[in-house]
């Protein structure tokens, strides 16, 4: 069993209001081999929102409110669901302050990346969930 970000699943979750769908993760939800979440509903932030990005440590809005404590319980929240479902995988949405793995957004609210997870991923992976994004090969 796998988790998965909700907005790859289709489901508009997103910052903006939107899904990011994703055919495969569509498919691997509807077989049932898959559970959806958003880490950023399930820490209570709506939709939409402002977006977010890690700096310094810290996830702050565009509009410069600390979202690090929602961002927290969210992470927390989708390792729950991951434990209690089984979930030994996460298929996660790429370069998100909740999902990335690997790059995030560098904070500057542009196209600029650096190295780093976001906070549900690297707590995931820190508990031994095998964490990919959509970008990386998984079938």
């Amino acid at each position: 069993m796998k988790i998965v970000s909700a907005c790859l699943a289709g489901f508009p979750c997103r910052y903006d209001g939107a899904a990011k769908s994703d055919p495969r993760v569509m498919a691997l939800v509807r077989s049932g081999g898959a559970l959806p979440v958003c880490p950023e509903q399930l820490g209570g932030l709506p939709t939409p929102r402002e977006p977010s990005e890690i700096v310094g440590g810290r996830v702050l809005s565009r509009d410069g409110r600390d979202l690090t404590e929602a961002f927290s319980r969210g992470a927390r929240a989708t390792l729950d669901l991951a434990r209690a479902y089984g979930c030994d995988e996460a298929i996660l949405k790429a370069r998100s302050p909740s999902c990335g793995k690997g790059l995030v957004h560098d904070g500057r609210f542009g196209d600029g990346l650096v190295e780093g997870d976001g906070l549900a991923a690297a707590l995931l992976a820190s508990e031994g969930v095998r964490v990919r994004t959509e970008e990386d090969p998984w079938e």
